[in-house]
């Protein structure tokens, strides 16, 4: 796949430890929506490397100081639906304070293409940094209907972050949203016919959520 300067996939032996689990058919839900967790937190501490920092007045035992912060109410988390619910949790545990709203997206099984059915967004969502989350990058489809429909609603500074990752919709999101950066924590081989991953971990929301 041609290099993007707008992508970025994580190459940390922890992640594809916790990777190599997470593909397991024999890997139950609860361990499954645990490891998703994780390793959306570790992605996380990469992906805010560069959100803003406010100055701030901090008394210490012995003297007061200036330090920084991510100002207050400046991070908002978007989950795709329904498979995107299983990183927030994930973020929340590096900042615990983020705004959560939802998108969701379901997939045409006959054009693989997706179609918006839900959105409700925190209110001044298009000052706020905004992390786009869903597990699985397959075609793109619904990560670029997900991005435009923020954009339409004023955002400006947004990432998108995926577990997985497949070449075909990774170039898609690069190409047609150059501004948003887009970090996978894995990049798999391709698709198959049916758009989904290969290899793959399966269909990350049944795993997530115990259905079929």
């Amino acid at each position: 796949m041609k290099k993007f300067d707008n992508v970025f996939v994580f190459d940390h032996p922890l992640i594809k430890h916790k990777i190599a689990i997470l593909r397991d058919k024999k890997t139950g839900m609860k361990e499954f929506r645990e490891l998703v967790e994780e390793i959306t937190t570790m992605m996380t501490y990469e992906s805010m490397r560069d959100v803003e920092l406010v100055p701030v007045q901090v008394e210490t035992p012995l003297e007061t100081c200036t330090q920084y912060k991510v100002a207050e109410e400046s991070i908002a988390i978007v989950p795709i639906l329904r498979a995107g619910l299983g990183m927030v949790n994930g973020v929340h545990k590096v900042f615990p304070t983020a705004r959560v709203g939802h998108i969701g997206m379901y997939r045409d099984e006959e054009t693989f293409e997706p179609k918006e059915y839900y959105c409700k967004l925190p209110e001044g969502i298009e000052k706020k940094t905004v992390f786009l989350v869903d597990p699985m990058l397959a075609t793109g489809g619904s990560a670029c209907d997900a991005l435009s429909a923020l954009k339409k609603r004023g955002c400006k500074k947004i990432k998108l972050m995926s577990v997985i990752g497949a070449p075909e919709g990774v170039e898609r999101v690069a190409k047609a949203h150059p501004d948003v950066k887009i970090y996978v924590s894995t990049m798999d081989r391709e698709l198959n016919e049916h758009a989904y991953i290969l290899p793959g971990l399966g269909d990350a929301g049944d795993r997530l959520f115990g259905t079929k």
